[in-house]
């Protein structure tokens, strides 16, 4: 396995916040979401009062297997192969010999201590970075100088904290990356105490020696959330990338860079302020988390915890509350922008973050736009596929304890080809449609869904589902709601139709061979025995489990959901399965789609998710360090779904300390993986850091221009070298 150079040190890593990581992280990203109580109140029936209403496994079973000739990917119509699991062939233990499956060969690697500050990846790999925080990719960007930072500057350089991430080719529609490339990526959030040197250009120092960020701080900060894109270029295929400094294609997106509201819900007094009367434009994007790559060449971002930056303005508690904004924020922007503190005129500031937002990178002087017909709550990302008919299909989690899966299913049809006149009517398809959200259903007996994860008595947790409609034709479908607010407030919408609340709903993925939909659950640390929100579901069935002898309460490790549309995938029916009941495997209560639990590598909660070519799905985890049972840097994973290996989770790579594996892109044919390094060192300092990622300037060493004694969110590449 390949490592970091032996100077590296191992750290000593603090206390994590519950069923999740850092207490830093917990804060800045998602505003201490997992320690209040969820925002999800609603009385929606648990399964095990409707379980009498299912089919029987029997029945199910039939039903599977029809679903699965029928679903399509594309508008070709290709029809998916079965993903029961065949008899199982003799495996190796992880971290011995060849990863089993078709794609990219690797030898899993073993786990790695939480202090490990390295890069690892498996025996004849090796990484590089190919773009760090601090680069400049803009004219007048200079070479990153930590202890030199200033707004204008940040505004043209790579931004902070990567997450989700592509490399699309250089020409719309071409077949392959070849040579050159636009790489995309979202810039999610900050984290001050690592990123300024605690002196007063940044601080005010108060005569204790506490510090608080100045408004020139909060300006830097501003600038380094959002989006970037950067030309790559290389000498070949399967060699590395080099970001290109100068390029007309370079981009910076930020909390200054305008953006349109489209859809049914723009101009609505709902999302109207005094800066925009129109309720049609808005400056900014923020906490952009994951994303996805459309059929037609642009790039969607998910505007996750948005409230983390705004004072509830008091005019809609119950909404406010419902999306968790609180009386501080974990930024104070408020103190900078009255629209950050909703104060007068502002009341609708926060209802304008919360989308999903689409991008065109061949278009550098494109107005990014926010589709409010894809609903507004906190989207870890949207994946689009196309139905056989050609509408776009989009899928997207609601990154919140107890929240929802979403399904987006476009009016209109794409439109074939890559001229000017394609991508212009493709790019609108996103901005009118029905909007969905699921309902699962359970088929074993509530007695035998007991919150420890063991199996019910058929052998497996599954089920029917329904895609409940919100908005269809045009029209609500919600009891007193108009369509604007079942838009603006759906989750609200979905309280009311009664959808089934899921532990931390994040990435939703397309397999590209066989359609079928994947969920990733990353935790649910609230849900617990006897929890008045919800206790175990078919689908989220664990509450507790036991290590050693002590009961640890909550799913703290997810699990990932498999759904099979019963049809084309514009249906509104659909049965599922849970692929992986994550954690520890020589703990009881873990699952991993029968495969045998001896033989796979320990995961804990999943979060992006990515296909290969051959139809492999590929998980990244943020949280693995706070697993009560495996308490491992966080990596990435080859999870086969189909065949003799389905479930076999082989780990690729492991991040540094501290850090969280985002965005993950796996080029198969082209025998490259990329990742995002998000937070490496989370819970050090700018003067001790806890991780030294990916500059790894000795002790004592001056650091060469444009490096860092100190951690850089970075977007990785790992290959096979070429002698």
């Amino acid at each position: 396995m390949t490592i970091a150079p032996e100077h590296r040190q191992l750290l000593t890593v603090h206390t994590h916040a519950r069923g999740k990581r850092s207490p830093v992280t917990c804060r800045l990203k998602c505003n201490d979401a997992c320690l209040h109580p969820a925002p999800n109140e609603s009385a929606n029936e648990y399964f095990k009062d409707v379980v009498g209403a299912v089919l029987s496994r029997r029945a199910m079973l039939g039903t599977l297997a029809v679903a699965a000739g029928a679903v399509v990917i594309g508008a070709q119509g290709a029809t998916a192969p079965s993903a029961a699991a065949a008899p199982l062939a003799e495996g190796r233990f992880p971290g011995h010999g060849h990863g089993h499956g078709k794609g990219l060969a690797f030898g899993a690697i073993d786990p790695q201590p939480v202090d490990v500050d390295a890069l690892v990846v498996p025996e004849g790999y090796t990484w590089d970075p190919i773009i760090r925080w601090g680069d400049p990719i803009l004219p007048g960007g200079r070479t990153f100088d930590p202890d030199n930072q200033s707004p204008e500057q940040q505004a043209k350089q790579f931004g902070y904290n990567c997450d989700y991430l592509d490399i699309l080719p250089i020409r719309p529609g071409a077949p392959s990356r070849g040579t050159r490339g636009l790489l995309v990526s979202n810039l999610e959030y900050t984290n001050a105490e690592i990123m300024f040197p605690p002196t007063e250009k940044y601080w005010d120092i108060a005569p204790d020696g506490s510090r608080t960020k100045n408004a020139y701080t909060r300006a830097i900060e501003r600038a380094a959330h959002g989006m970037a894109v950067v030309e790559v270029r290389r000498r070949a295929a399967g060699t590395p990338w080099d970001h290109q400094r100068l390029s007309p294609y370079n981009r910076r997106i930020h909390l200054g860079t305008e953006f349109v509201l489209d859809g049914p819900a723009a101009g609505s007094d709902l999302l109207k302020t005094a800066a925009d009367p129109t309720g049609r434009r808005v400056l900014g994007t923020m906490n952009n988390c994951a994303g996805g790559t459309t059929p037609w060449g642009t790039v969607l971002s998910g505007e996750e915890n948005f409230n983390g930056y705004f004072v509830a303005a008091g005019a809609n508690p119950t909404a406010d509350a419902r999306y968790g904004l609180g009386s501080s924020t974990s930024y104070g922007w408020e103190q900078d922008e009255p629209r950050f503190a909703q104060s007068e005129g502002y009341e609708n500031e926060s209802h304008r973050f919360g989308w999903v937002v689409e991008v065109d990178p061949y278009d550098p002087e494109s107005t990014p736009v926010k589709h409010t017909a894809m609903g507004r709550f906190k989207h870890e990302g949207a994946n689009v596929t196309l139905s056989r008919a050609g509408h776009a299909v989009a899928y997207m989690g609601d990154d919140q304890a107890f929240d929802y899966v979403y399904k987006f299913v476009s009016k209109d049809r794409v439109a074939k080809g890559d001229s000017r006149w394609a991508r212009a009517h493709n790019k609108t398809l996103l901005s009118e449609g029905d909007l969905f959200v699921a309902r699962f259903t359970g088929d074993s007996p509530a007695a035998q869904i007991d919150g420890s994860g063991a199996l019910p008595a058929d052998g497996a947790f599954d089920g029917t589902g329904e895609w409940i409609p919100l908005v269809k034709g045009g029209r609500s479908r919600v009891p007193g709601m108009s369509v604007e607010e079942v838009l603006v407030w759906t989750r609200l919408a979905a309280d009311k139709v009664g959808a089934t609340k899921m532990d931390r709903p994040e990435d939703v993925e397309i397999s590209p061979v066989t359609g079928r939909i994947y969920v990733a659950c990353t935790n649910n640390s609230g849900r617990t025995p006897g929890n008045a929100t919800e206790g175990a579901t078919e689908a989220n069935p664990r509450t507790h489990k036991v290590v050693g002898g002590a009961t640890t309460n909550g799913n703290r490790d997810g699990h990932v959901v498999e759904i099979v549309p019963v049809g084309d995938q514009t249906s509104t029916r659909f049965t599922w399965n849970l692929l992986l009941v994550a954690g520890d495997p020589t703990v009881e209560g873990t699952y991993f789609a029968g495969y045998p639990r001896d033989r796979v590598s320990p995961i804990s909660c999943p979060d992006n998710l990515a296909f290969d070519a051959e139809g492999n799905l590929w998980i990244s985890t943020d949280g693995a360090p706070s697993s009560s049972a495996i308490a491992r840097c966080d990596g990435l994973f080859k999870v086969p779904v189909a065949g003799r290996e389905r479930g076999h989770v082989q780990q690729f790579l492991s991040v540094p300390a501290g850090a969280e594996t985002c965005g993950p892109l796996v080029d198969s044919r082209d025998g490259m993986v990329y990742v995002n390094v998000q937070h490496p060192g989370e819970d050090g300092t700018y003067d001790a850091p806890d991780s030294f990622f990916p500059d790894y300037v000795a002790p004592g060493v001056r650091p060469e221009a444009g490096d860092f004694r100190g951690p850089r969110p970075t977007v990785v590449q790992v290959y096979r070298p070429r002698r």
